[in-house]
Formats: structure tokens, sequence, C-alpha cells
């Protein structure tokens, strides 16, 4: 795939971390990177955004792009109409991902806060973006109490728009589990109708640069350029 867009069930539950897992691993493979933020809300002007944040534990090599920044930490639409900003429309997202997919193997688009969160004036979303560049969308989860439902939805609303989904990654798997979460698992898969691709654990964002880029890997299948296998992780955390 040339183009893959992030997008979640919500927001603060990794997506950012995970797009660097993705961004490390892939680089790792040999393959040029190019990470674009739509919009950035919560931001003020020159402060370190999600792209940058991307850059910083997945290297150098990888190229960041963000084309709009809000400062309040509100939907990109609403965000933009209180500053009295400009918003962002679906065409300038998948053009911004086209010209990057010109000299990059891998362009990965970042949503802000879940799918369907409103781009503009007139409804659009991540998601009208995803249809325009024909890409496929990674759904970020977390693994506790309530993500069958939230990712069940996000899975049927792609469906919906037919738009393809290869699969699930968790972003932020806590390091002593509750049932919930273990039993969640092995039910995600059949909830949403998703492959489980990868677990990133919690606070993966803390580590050194080096020491992320290591790990990276490790948390995704090999179809995402890693080396994760879901049958050894369900059988090590089975409830």
């Amino acid at each position: 795939m040339t183009v893959l867009v992030v997008s979640g069930t919500g927001t603060e539950i990794g997506k950012t971390v995970v797009t660097a897992a993705l961004a490390a691993s892939a680089v790792a493979a040999g393959r040029s990177v190019a990470v674009l933020k739509p919009a950035q809300t919560g931001m003020e002007p020159g402060a370190p955004g999600d792209a940058a944040e991307v850059v910083r534990l997945a290297g150098p090599s990888v190229t960041a792009v963000e084309l709009a920044r809000y400062p309040e930490p509100l939907a990109p639409d609403t965000a933009a109409r209180r500053a009295g900003l400009p918003t962002l429309s679906p065409e300038e997202i998948a053009d911004a991902a086209r010209d990057l997919s010109r000299s990059h193997d891998l362009v990965l688009v970042e949503g802000a806060g879940g799918l369907l969160v409103r781009f503009d004036e007139a409804g659009h979303t991540l998601a009208d973006a995803a249809r325009l560049l024909d890409a496929p969308v990674l759904v970020v989860t977390p693994p506790a109490l309530g993500t069958l439902n939230s990712t069940t939805l996000t899975a049927e609303a792609l469906r919906a728009r037919g738009l393809a989904a290869p699969g699930v990654v968790i972003g932020s798997w806590p390091a002593e589990p509750d049932l919930a979460c273990r039993c969640n698992l092995a039910d995600l898969p059949s909830s949403s109708g998703l492959p489980l691709l990868g677990v990133v654990p919690e606070s993966s964002g803390s580590l050194s640069p080096e020491s992320f880029r290591e790990a990276a890997p490790t948390w995704l299948c090999a179809d995402l350029s890693g080396s994760w296998s879901p049958e050894s992780f369900l059988t090590a955390w089975q409830p």
C-alpha cells in the first residue's frame, strides 16, 4: 500500500504512537515514509505537534507535513470556526497525500479523534479523504471495557462507506491488563470483523527514540512490516 490512513475509535488512544511505530517499522524495512497530519488541534503555532512527534520517535528520515493548526483542543471544524481560520476539505487532504506518495514508498495519514470527526462546515470527515484516495483505514483502539462497541461501530462505518480496513491495532496495552482487556484481545476480531494486527505497550512514547525504533517492529504484524505474532500474544494473555 502507498497511502495508509490511521484513524481510531476516539481521541487520546495512541494514534500518534501507533503511527510512529508504523513509520519506524517501515523505515527499518527499507521504505521511505512520510506522515501527513491534516489538522492539528490544541496546539499554538511553533509547538511540536503529532507529526513532529512521529519524526522524533521514528527517525529524521521520515517526512512530516501538517496542513492546518488550530489552537483549541476541539474537532477541526469547531476549532477552525472558533479561531476564524479556514477549514480543510477532503480534496486538500487527498491532494497532499498524493503529492507525498510520488516521492515516498508509504504515506501515513493520521486523523484527528475518530473516523467521523468533522473537518469542515459541510460535514466532511477523514472517511471522505480516504475514499478520494482509495486508501485503506487502519483502526486504532484501546483495549479496555467499552472498546468492542466503539471498534465495531467504526468498522461498520467503514464498511458502509465502501472503505477497506486491514485491521485493528491496540494503541496502549497496559503492563497489568485486567480481565476485560484480556478478553477483548480475542473478542475484538469477532465483534468488529477486523483482524488484530498489533499491540503497542502503554508508555511506548516515553521510550528513547533509539529504543522505540528497535522495539516498534515487535509490536506490529508482518503485513505492517513487523514481526509480532497474534497467536503468541493471545496465548500469553488468554484469560
